[in-house]
C-alpha cells in the first residue's frame, strides 16, 4: 500500500433466497487518483473476483439511511444483534444481497477520508486528462 491508496479485506455474507447466509471475502480498494470511487472485489469460488465500483458517498450515506437507485441500493440494518450495511446489487445476470459488518467498513471509510477529505476530491483529479479521455473515446 502506498500513501495514495487504502485497501482492506472484509468478511461479508451473501444472503440466499431462503434467508440463510454464505460467508464471502471481499477486497476493498480506494485510491486518491479516483477519489469518488471505492472498488469492491467479491471472491466467489475459484473464479476471478467479481468487481463492483461504488461511489464512496453512497456507502457513507448508506450507513445512516437507505440510499441508491437502480442497480445499487444500500441501507443500515442489524443481523444477529450486529450492526450491518446491506448492499443490494442488480445486474443482467441476477440480483445479490450482501450483509457487511459495519465496524470494519466504517474503519475503511474513515481511512479513505483521512486520505482525501470530503469535498476535496477534485483536488486529486487531473481535469484536463479526464476531459481528454472523454473526448478521445467519443
Amino acid at each position: 500500500m502506498n500513501s495514495t491508496t487504502v485497501s482492506a479485506e472484509l468478511g461479508l455474507r451473501l444472503v440466499v433466497p431462503d434467508r440463510t447466509t454464505v460467508p464471502l471475502l471481499a477486497g476493498l480498494s480506494y485510491t486518491a487518483e479516483d477519489p469518488y470511487a471505492i472498488r469492491m472485489a467479491f471472491h466467489v469460488g475459484n473464479d476471478e473476483p467479481v468487481e463492483w465500483i461504488f461511489a464512496r458517498e453512497l456507502l457513507t450515506v448508506g450507513i445512516v439511511r437507505r440510499v441508491g437507485d437502480g442497480d445499487v441500493q444500500v441501507w443500515p440494518a442489524r443481523s444477529d444483534g450486529e450492526r450491518t450495511l446491506n448492499i443490494s446489487l442488480t445486474s443482467p445476470f441476477g440480483q445479490a444481497l450482501f450483509e457487511v459488518p459495519l465496524a470494519p467498513l466504517t474503519e475503511f471509510l474513515h481511512r479513505t477520508y483521512e486520505l482525501v477529505a470530503a469535498g476535496r476530491e477534485t483536488d486529486y483529479m487531473d481535469l484536463d486528462e479526464e476531459l481528454t479521455n472523454m473526448l478521445w473515446s467519443s
